[in-house]
C-alpha cells in the first residue's frame, strides 16, 4: 500500500519529496563503507564512530518514517528506530570501551533491522527492499555467529555491507523520485 499525503483540492498524492533523504543516507553509507574498507587496520574506533553516526541517521529516519505511516507494525518500527538511536549514541560516545561488544552490537542491530525491513518489504513490496533486508540479515548473522572474527575482518565486512547498502539506498531514492 503506497503512502498517501493529502494535498489541498487535488486529493491524495504519493510523497516523492523525500527521495533526497534516501540519496543522502546512501551517499553517507557508501562513504562510511569506503573508509572502513580502505583503512581496516586502523578502524576499530573509526568503525564504532562511523557505524554510530550511520545508526543515528538510520534510527532518526526510521523513527520519522514510523511516525508517518499507518501500518500495523508502526510501533515496532518506532521501537527499532529508538533502539538504533541509542546504540548509535553508545558507539559514538564510547567507541573503544566496548571493544568486544562492538561486533555483537552491530550484528544484532543488522539482524533486527533486516527482519523489520523484510517484514515491511513484504507488506509494501519491492525487490530492492527485500534485497536490502536480506543483505542486512545475512551480514548480521555472520557477525553475530563470531563477533571476535578479527576487527580488521569485521571492519571490511561492515564496510562492504555499508557500500552495497548505500548503493541500494541511492537506487531506492531514484526509484522514489521517478515514481508516478
Amino acid at each position: 500500500m503506497p503512502i498517501r499525503v493529502a494535498i489541498g483540492d487535488e486529493g491524495e498524492a504519493e510523497p516523492r519529496f523525500a527521495w533526497w533523504l534516501f540519496l543522502i543516507v546512501g551517499l553517507v553509507s557508501v562513504v562510511a563503507g569506503g573508509i572502513l574498507v580502505a583503512r581496516p587496520s586502523h578502524s576499530l574506533a573509526t568503525l564504532a564512530v562511523v557505524m554510530g553516526i550511520f545508526l543515528l541517521i538510520d534510527g532518526i529516519i526510521e523513527l520519522v518514517i514510523s511516525l508517518g505511516h499507518s501500518e500495523g507494525n508502526r510501533a515496532l518500527a518506532a521501537i527499532v528506530g529508538l533502539v538504533t538511536i541509542v546504540i548509535g549514541i553508545l558507539l559514538v560516545r564510547h567507541p573503544t570501551h566496548a571493544v568486544n561488544a562492538i561486533g555483537l552490537i552491530i550484528g544484532i542491530w543488522l539482524v533486527a533491522a533486516g527482519v523489520l525491513r523484510l517484514l515491511r518489504a513484504g507488506a509494501i513490496g519491492g525487490l530492492l527492499r527485500v534485497a536490502i533486508a536480506v543483505l542486512e540479515i545475512v551480514v548480521g548473522v555472520v557477525v553475530v555467529s563470531d563477533p571476535h572474527i578479527g576487527y580488521t575482518t569485521l571492519a571490511v565486512l561492515v564496510g562492504i555491507w555499508l557500500i552495497v547498502n548505500g548503493f541500494a539506498w541511492i537506487g531506492l531514492g531514484f526509484v522514489v523520485r521517478t515514481a508516478t
